[in-house]
């Protein structure tokens, strides 16, 4: 480890790791670059533990923009990660994603979200209730109004997969990665100028990445910067049908998609098992190291939904389950990316309350060009700027599952 790094990035998990791989793949950037990850097994990253889902059904364009682009990425990983020869894959699922809705609010909200996906190129359909039980004969849909089906672009794939190949092929390129802790930050005005670590070492920065994830709000802190961003506790279920409807489907080859409730319960297939969350009733920042499943949801919330859905998901066993936490943006659901507006070379990477997996590739490029060229290049995610809070604009994300 070198006393000075052009960039340091401070989170090593999916959206540090893919800054670290696209600078370092780029030959228009030659500076040297340093990633920090706490926790060097990455047990209690938001990335291990996620659901690992791909989508494309947002409300805001940039979402829907930044989700096409990480179908690409996952179908191009085997040649943009090789090293030395091996070619890792992500196992992607093309199972889709299928929103239910039952009442107006939610019907206007499908609706409206559609328009924005179709303008993007979204292969996304509304269904009426009778075309949605042709297509998923399992469900029950007497209450259902609307639902929205992507058609292609949307599944899920290997969690750790995509972290670990991003931060191998990042170090193949030169980045240094260490497992250490940053406990503080420097300033000099307006600039940062270092990192504390918990080894006890100082390192020197001309810029500084915050993708900590969760602890996105704490580094922040650190620089004496402000950041609405805190963990929200989210456990998953992993369970057993006796008897399964997968394979039912009359689309898709009969795979069965992940499945949002009018309740905000959602489930998808799991191999042979499927998997199964939603959003606490009491929903508030757990501590940071607050692991500990919530086993009451699932009798309270999630498996009523199930059953009441599917007969098929009356007579459930649970196998395991886990818990993860969300950055959360408390200001607006919605990914902060971007410099702070005063302190020009802390960069912002956080808040995207649950979608940082599958973000992150995007992101990370969005970042890299930043760093780079001074602008973005490719994606304009400028509407996903820090100084939105400040101005009380928010760029509010209606699909949060």
């Amino acid at each position: 480890m070198r006393d000075f790094y052009d960039v340091i990035i401070v989170g090593g998990a999916v959206m540090g790791s893919c800054t670290a791989y696209w600078l370092a793949a780029n030959s228009d950037f030659d500076g040297k670059v340093l990633l920090i990850e706490r926790d060097p097994t990455y047990a209690t990253s938001s990335t291990a533990l996620s659901a690992a889902g791909i989508r494309v059904q947002f409300s805001n364009k940039v979402n829907v923009q930044i989700g096409q682009f990480g179908t690409e990425f996952i179908r191009d990983f085997p040649d943009l990660m090789e090293v030395d020869g091996d070619r890792p894959t992500l196992g992607y699922h093309p199972g889709g994603y299928l929103f239910l809705a039952n009442t107006e609010a939610q019907v206007r909200i499908l609706r409206q979200n559609h328009e924005v996906q179709r303008t993007e190129g979204a292969d996304v359909v509304l269904w009426d209730a009778d075309r949605l039980k042709w297509a998923f004969p399992h469900l029950r849909v007497d209450d259902i109004l609307l639902a929205s089906y992507g058609n292609s672009g949307e599944g899920w794939f290997d969690n750790t997969g995509i972290m670990a190949g991003a931060r191998r092929k990042a170090r193949a390129l030169g980045v240094d990665v260490v497992s250490d802790e940053v406990v503080g930050i420097t300033r000099d005005g307006n600039r940062v100028t270092g990192v504390t670590l918990k080894s006890g070492a100082r390192v020197g920065a001309g810029t500084i990445v915050n993708a900590a994830g969760p602890r996105g709000g704490k580094v922040a802190h650190m620089a004496g910067l402000d950041l609405p961003v805190e963990p929200r506790k989210r456990t998953l279920f992993v369970y057993d049908t006796a008897d399964t409807p997968e394979g039912t489907a009359r689309v898709n080859e009969g795979r069965l998609p992940l499945m949002v409730d009018p309740t905000g319960v959602w489930c998808r297939p799991e191999g042979r098992f499927f998997v199964a969350g939603g959003v606490p009733r009491n929903d508030i920042p757990p501590d940071y190291d607050d692991f500990e499943p919530d086993h009451p949801e699932w009798e309270d919330q999630i498996w009523p939904a199930l059953a009441e859905r599917s007969g098929h998901f009356e007579a459930l066993k649970i196998v395991r389950s886990w818990a993860g936490h969300y950055d959360y943006n408390t200001f607006d659901q919605n990914g902060i990316v971007g410099r702070h507006p005063e302190v020009t070379n802390f960069i912002f990477q956080n808040g995207f309350s649950g979608h940082g997996l599958q973000q992150g590739p995007a992101v990370g490029r969005a970042v890299m060009e930043l760093i780079t060229y001074g602008g973005y290049r490719t994606l304009d995610l400028s509407d996903m700027w820090y100084e939105r809070i400040a101005e009380n604009k928010r760029f509010l994300e209606q699909a949060i599952v």
